[in-house]
């Protein structure tokens, strides 16, 4: 049986930020995929289309769910920030054989507990109405809280590759409770199959909590592996090798336990 797995990036991100990933899974006898989430794989310095502020996390939910189906067997959803939760989603659909999240961002219903995620959310606010228009996240903002375990020369290269994000994606993300279509509601009981949730001790972006709840949501389900050492980032940082070795060696067990 083929051994596919589907690498979902995050926000302002694209399929670029998982190369070693896909080269270390690849050996590993892994078929990987890496989609571009809509619109995210054209030049990040230029001016999105018209109607790209308006784009929903349920429209990448239905980009990638379109994208799996065309898969001969349910694959492997690798999902990092809100790719774990669009992961998740596609997974509640029965379209996924594993799940393994990555600093995955607090689904509805999880309110922020620490300073930093409030300063992120507040940073935001600051913006005016932010929902209305593409959003480009500052350095300033970024390196502190998602690129701190990144030495100054790659925060700066990371960053020169970041895009614009949807202002309605952040707006769901961190204003869950004022979306009325819930767009990163997840229904835990759909999703069927084994759940590893990898968390950045060190993650200042998605405190390491949220992925050990989202774990226990899953019941015997679900297993959560905690990064020490590891931020936000943690598939380019130092010793990324070790996380994707024990992401690739749960992933090979669960293919032997289902084949």
């Amino acid at each position: 049986m083929q051994r596919s797995v589907v690498l979902v990036h995050g926000a302002f991100a694209g399929p670029w930020c998982f190369d070693d990933y896909r080269a270390f899974l690849t050996e590993r006898g892994w078929t990987c995929h890496v989609p571009a989430l809509r619109y995210h794989d054209g030049d990040p310095t230029a001016e999105p289309p018209p109607d790209f502020a308006d784009t929903s996390v349920l429209d990448y939910v239905s980009d990638i769910a379109a994208f799996v189906r065309t898969l001969e067997t349910p694959p492997v959803l690798l999902g990092h920030a809100v790719g774990g939760l669009i992961a998740q989603k596609v997974a509640a659909m029965g379209l996924a054989s594993g799940l393994v999240l990555i600093n995955p961002n607090a689904a509805w219903g999880m309110l922020p507990e620490t300073d930093d995620e409030r300063a992120v959310a507040r940073a935001f606010m600051e913006q005016g109405p932010f929902w209305k228009a593409p959003m480009r996240v500052a350095f300033d903002l970024i390196a502190p809280y998602a690129f701190n375990k990144l030495d100054d020369a790659t925060q700066h290269a990371v960053f020169e590759r970041l895009g614009p994000e949807p202002g309605r994606v952040m707006f769901e993300m961190f204003f869950w409770m004022f979306d009325d279509r819930r767009a990163v509601a997840i229904d835990f009981d759909r999703v069927a199959c084994p759940v590893l949730v990898v968390s950045g001790e060190e993650d200042r972006a998605v405190r390491h909590a949220v992925g050990r709840e989202i774990a226990a949501k899953y019941g015997e389900k679900g297993t959560f592996h905690l990064a020490r050492g590891h931020a936000h980032y943690l598939f380019m940082e130092p010793g990324w090798e070790d996380v994707a070795g024990y992401c690739a060696d749960w992933m090979t067990k669960q293919a032997a336990t289902s084949g």
